[in-house]
């Protein structure tokens, strides 16, 4: 074991929380990092993660809190003040509750092209330290995923964390599983040591951040009458833009032969066709694009595409929002 690591408050917990989405690896992260404290540097240390479907694109959030070896963990609730905020999918920055509870000295790390400073960091603290890495394209180009990046960085951004033994952790979790992608999370977890920019003067509150919990609490006198949908998963307003893990179906309009394949394959219904001529029966129906609102990036189309038609593109700030085609324009108005 290694020399025990000492944390910075001794009245309570180190205490992290990463927010991302399935697919990602943050659940992975999570163990990962709490193996490491415990196992190699002399520390107490709680990890669980809370989901809904296990499925890619989901949403998730996983806790990880740490203490000194004297001090027993006797609690699994969630990190609801966290020291430390990794968020692997920048969208997510868009939901307050991403933040909340953030300590005012806290540390928050996201996924983001350089450049990019999404909106939702104006929520933080003023004295927040504020850290931006393109982990997707990072992970792609090391042929990884994007945890390696991300607990790379969190090695080099907080002190109390050892890079050498972060990634020995890292390693040891995949040499028996997957030997074959070790060299490819040691190289993205590399990149993330040293890729990483802090951003300064972006946040624009004053102290911790509020916590926020589910309101109401459902009890027996609160709970609502069985059999009723309060919020309806698959309606004309959903937005499934979160669930992307980076990429988009891009089509090339000259190339499709419109014959449906990829209509057949979507899982969401996001493909917009046009009818042509004013007959009761169209003239003919082309593929005119896609509404990104309802695309969560499973890349079905791409696969099925006789024609290369549909391709694979990094999904950069703007690009969806630029490229869609309204599903139900009338909506739009």
């Amino acid at each position: 074991m290694d020399d025990t690591v000492s944390l910075p408050h001794e009245d309570r917990f180190f205490e992290l929380r990463f927010e991302s989405i399935g697919g990602l690896g943050a659940h992975a992260a999570g163990q990962i990092l709490a193996t490491a404290a415990v196992l190699r540097m002399g520390l107490n240390g709680a990890h669980f993660s809370s989901y809904g479907s296990e499925k890619k694109g989901s949403a998730i959030k996983s806790f990880i809190r740490l203490g000194p070896a004297d001090k027993p963990i006797r609690t699994s609730a969630p990190v609801e003040s966290p020291d430390v905020v990794v968020v692997f999918h920048r969208a997510l920055l868009s939901h307050p509750a991403t933040v909340a509870g953030f300590r005012a000295n806290g540390t928050l790390i996201f996924t983001g092209p350089p450049g990019e400073i999404p909106e939702g960091l104006g929520r933080l603290p003023r004295t927040a330290k504020v850290i931006r890495i393109d982990a997707q394209r990072i992970a792609a180009e090391e042929k990884s995923r994007p945890n390696a990046v991300l607990i790379g960085t969190l090695a080099e951004a907080v002190p109390y964390f050892d890079a050498d033994v972060l990634l020995q952790a890292l390693t040891d979790e995949f040499a028996r599983k997957r030997p074959e992608a070790v060299a490819s999370n040691e190289a993205a977890f590399r990149r993330g040591t040293a890729e990483f920019e802090i951003l300064s003067g972006v946040g624009r509150a004053e102290g911790d951040l509020p916590i926020i919990r589910p309101d109401p609490f459902w009890g027996y006198q609160t709970a609502p009458l069985g059999g009723i949908i309060l919020n309806a998963g698959s309606t004309a307003w959903n937005d499934l833009s979160t669930s992307r893990s980076g990429w988009l179906p891009v089509l090339d309009v000259e190339k499709c032969i419109h014959c449906g394949m990829c209509d057949m394959v979507c899982p969401d219904l996001c493909l917009v066709w046009t009818a042509e001529g004013n007959k009761p029966v169209p003239d003919a129906v082309r593929l005119t694009g896609i509404d990104y609102r309802y695309c969560k990036g499973c890349l079905r189309c791409i696969e099925t595409c006789p024609t290369g038609a549909m391709t694979r593109e990094a999904e950069t700030p703007g690009l969806a929002a630029e490229l869609t085609q309204p599903l139900f324009p009338q909506l739009d108005g």
